[in-house]
């Protein structure tokens, strides 16, 4: 599909996401193309969120428009997939604008999800799932381009597995750290969130979790809300052993969860002690009230 927009000479900005393939390029000019013709990466692994992040690029879109073009490649059935630049074109949405400057490369699958994933790693923050699904992505790509030395050798020449490769251009210490991320895209929804909120750790996740079956991952989450906790490490070394020896059900895992938890903390305070301090007219609510309100400013003072 043809765009009609005024051209700009770009020069240097393709290095920045060229690869070894004969990738064509539209004689490296940005073209102005209308935001209805922008369509997703397939199964695009990163958020677009309207955050305070999002409201400083609507800002300066607004203000400057976007300085840095996506880089989008044609679609068989009309438009444009874009490659980088997702949360470029939301910003140009809110900002108001009709059109955005891409880049529109002829590139195959593969050379499309390498530059996908690069291009968006370079975010401040990025959630663990988002790590995890875009290292799968990656990884798989690289795999089916194993043949090609430029992506499977370091600058150096030695030979890297596409693991290891996925680790290096992502900053990560090992493959095997990649291998834990991925490990994550087994988990269903409600544990995977539970790993991006912190609230369950991202390697208890990958270790333990993510080796169960999605029934007993469901019975899991099932026994979870029923018992309103989140499961410690070693509570779920003991359901990964039930799970291996094939003899993990959902009374197991309520039996499991319910040991090793920490007791409830009470304090009891006798009704004649307490009346030595409140009228006797007053309710066990209003005295409860009293002792909060007291402790609150003994907090403050504390601090």
């Amino acid at each position: 599909m043809k765009s009609s927009a005024s051209k700009i000479q770009l020069t240097g900005y393709d290095a920045l996401f060229q690869t070894s393939g004969p990738a064509e390029v539209n004689d490296n000019l940005v073209q102005e193309v209308p935001l209805s013709e922008l369509f997703p990466f397939k199964n695009h692994p990163f958020q677009v969120r309207d955050d305070e992040a999002m409201q400083k690029t609507v800002e300066s879109i607004a203000r400057s428009g976007v300085l840095s073009p996506g880089i989008v490649r044609p679609r068989q059935e009309g438009g444009y997939e874009i490659i980088a630049g997702h949360r470029r074109k939301r910003g140009s949405e809110l900002a108001g604008k009709a059109t955005m400057p891409v880049l529109v490369r002829t590139l195959d699958d593969d050379e499309a999800t390498i530059i996908m994933v690069d291009s968006n790693l370079q975010r401040e923050k990025i959630l663990p799932s988002e790590k995890a699904f875009a290292y799968k992505m990656k990884l798989e790509a690289l795999k089916h381009q194993g043949q090609r030395n430029d992506l499977t050798s370091d600058h150096g020449g030695q030979k890297l597995t596409a693991r290891e490769r996925v680790a290096q251009d992502a900053g990560e210490t090992s493959g095997t750290a990649v291998a834990r991320y991925i490990a994550l895209t087994k988990l269903i929804p409600p544990l995977l969130s539970l790993v991006d909120e912190d609230k369950l750790s991202f390697s208890t996740a990958a270790d333990y979790i993510s080796v169960l079956t999605e029934q007993e991952q469901i019975d899991l989450v099932s026994v979870m809300d029923k018992l309103d906790v989140i499961p410690v490490k070693g509570q779920l070394a003991k359901i990964k052993e039930s799970s291996k020896a094939g003899m993990l059900t959902i009374t197991v895992i309520e039996a499991l969860l319910s040991t090793e938890r920490p007791a409830a903390v009470q304090v009891v305070l006798k009704q004649t002690r307490l009346h030595q301090y409140f009228p006797q007219s007053y309710t066990a609510q209003q005295m409860e009230d009293v002792i909060v309100s007291l402790l609150e400013t003994w907090k403050l003072q504390q601090a």
